[in-house]
């Protein structure tokens, strides 16, 4: 049991029926729970917003990764389209990260020096919030696949060695 602010999984169990197995759910939701009263005068506890899962974590060079940070760090750069898929492959012994980035139109078709600034603005602050190296790619726009529903944003090529 966490305190309060302290990040982990969501777990759902049941607790008020009798006569009936004590379920625990995992959500694998990475989540906590908040402090303080609601300021709408609730007196339930409050749960911060879902941050990431905790099934979608990669290990790379021993450094956990999540998609999400990735994702952060994408949204914040202008030029980016939120597409993106995360291939993961292994070279030797060491594990590969590779980030594809669709760029917007209008930055695909300026000036190679303008694609190989963004590229390293992206790679830098990629480098810093992850605190592991990544390849990256920038690609044309609708080029990375769309699918239905869930998007897979990691392909793990690691598990076919």
């Amino acid at each position: 049991m966490l305190g309060a602010g302290e990040e982990g999984e969501l777990v759902l169990t049941t607790l008020s029926k009798q006569a009936m197995p004590m379920i625990r759910y995992r959500t694998r939701d990475i989540t906590a729970i908040l402090p303080g009263a609601c300021p709408c005068g609730r007196s339930l506890r409050r749960m911060k917003r879902i941050s990431r899962r905790s099934d979608d974590m990669l290990i790379i060079r021993g450094v956990n990764v999540f998609p999400s940070q990735i994702e952060e760090v994408l949204t914040n750069i202008p030029g980016v389209e939120p597409h993106y898929q995360i291939v993961v492959s292994r070279e030797g012994h060491l594990d590969v990260l590779e980030v594809q980035v669709e760029v917007s139109p209008g930055i695909f078709s300026d000036t190679v020096r303008d694609l190989e600034q963004l590229e390293h603005r992206i790679a830098g602050e990629l480098r810093t919030a992850l605190s592991v190296s990544a390849k990256l790619k920038l690609v044309e726009p609708k080029t990375i696949a769309r699918s239905e529903g869930k998007a897979k944003r990691v392909l793990d090529l690691r598990k076919e060695e």
